[in-house]
């Protein structure tokens, strides 16, 4: 059954909040050379880094392995190394959603009560532990949230996806989805079903958009492929619906990534772009990027497709400027995904050869990656 995306599924997709960001697909657009232009940042860590949210006027939290957060108040000038959360010495802050300088969120995934959603209200000098997963099975890949709402999705517990709510509470009270009896997974949880093998990438937290009074939307991957996954509480009733993504299939490979510009029909038609392929090899250019403008009844193959495995991708509205990238480059696009091609470190402006990859997570214009790596669209660049 196909059915209709509402009209407000996608509005708690942020808006970019960085106001140099608008000039990144411009320059990219009209230079008859690409080039990856990121400029290298002193993290002050070896942490592995998945989670990266610009909040803008030079504010930006980063999350990583080992408890690690980061936080910059200076545009990345200067990266400060946050309080560990208790208890979280050990864990894996895969996803960070930010407010503020002073308020964030973070999640952290691993199996059972490994995955976890810390809080702070003060600029990360202390914590709070506010959510931990009770399913001792599960696995959280991704969070999405604003100052007083939230969701949570992770793998599939006895074969369903599992969606963790919060609203209206600040962020401190968190609740499976559906136990209120008004949402997909309560009311059709047998329409819901995840396929063998089938779950979520928590590669750079941005496997899902949505929010908690509409709908949401995710993409996966698995043996039997990669897939649009969307769900909507209405009062008329909630639908459910999965939609098949021509990308790579396998136990590592899917969807990794999706981002969306536009809105729903009628107002003006939306597109989406889901990438991936497959990790374990990431020099693999198949089925690595996809587009729809009805992402939840059809998507087609990049035709030229990014350069290998990519885990994030993200857009500039002003320029029409699609970036992705992944352990082995970045690519852009500037025809809504049809055609990607491979962009470059420029030695005259003085970026290390390896600029343009080894790279996990986008916030624009912030990129972060493996070993403390974070990425910043040089300024030069941009002015030339």
């Amino acid at each position: 059954m196909k059915l209709g995306l509402p009209a407000k599924l996608f509005r708690m997709q942020r808006q970019v909040r960085s106001f140099g960001f608008g000039l990144i697909g411009l320059v990219l657009a009209v230079s008859a050379a690409a080039h990856a232009q990121w400029q290298m940042q002193n993290s002050g860590t070896t942490a592995d880094l998945r989670g990266i949210d610009n909040v803008g006027g030079g504010v930006a939290w980063a999350s990583g392995t080992n408890g690690t957060v980061l936080r910059t108040e200076d545009g990345g000038y200067l990266w400060q190394t946050c309080s560990i959360p208790p208890g979280a010495e050990h864990l894996d802050f895969r996803g960070i959603q930010a407010f503020d300088a002073n308020a964030a969120i973070v999640m952290s995934s691993g199996k059972g009560d490994l995955s976890r959603l810390y809080k702070t209200t003060d600029g990360c000098q202390s914590w709070k532990l506010v959510f931990t997963n009770p399913d001792k099975d599960g696995f959280w890949d991704a969070i999405v949230a604003d100052r007083d709402s939230g969701l949570v999705v992770g793998d599939p517990v006895d074969e369903h996806f599992v969606v963790f709510s919060s609203a209206s509470s600040g962020l401190e009270r968190w609740d499976r989805h559906g136990g209120s009896g008004n949402s997909w997974l309560d009311t059709t949880v047998h329409d819901a079903p995840a396929y063998r093998g089938e779950g979520l990438f928590a590669a750079s937290n941005s496997s899902m958009k949505g929010s908690p009074d509409t709908g949401l939307a995710f993409v996966t991957g698995g043996p039997e492929g990669a897939f649009f996954a969307f769900g909507a509480w209405k009062e008329d009733g909630n639908e459910f619906g999965k939609v098949r993504i021509p990308l790579a299939k396998g136990n590592s490979a899917g969807a990794f990534s999706l981002s969306c510009a536009g809105n729903p029909p009628p107002s003006q038609p939306m597109m989406c772009i889901a990438v991936g392929g497959d990790y374990v090899s990431p020099d693999s250019s198949h089925g690595t990027a996809a587009y729809s403008s009805s992402p939840d009844r059809k998507w087609q193959a990049s035709k030229a497709p990014p350069h290998g495995y990519r885990s994030a991708v993200a857009y500039d509205a002003a320029s029409k400027t699609w970036i992705s990238v992944g352990p082995n480059g970045t690519d852009v696009s500037t025809d809504d995904g049809r055609n990607w091609r491979a962009l470059h470190p420029d030695a005259a402006l003085g970026e290390p050869p390896d600029a343009d990859r080894n790279w996990n997570a986008l916030s624009l214009p912030y990129v972060a990656g493996p070993h403390g790596r974070i990425g910043k669209l040089n300024p030069h660049a941009l002015a030339r």
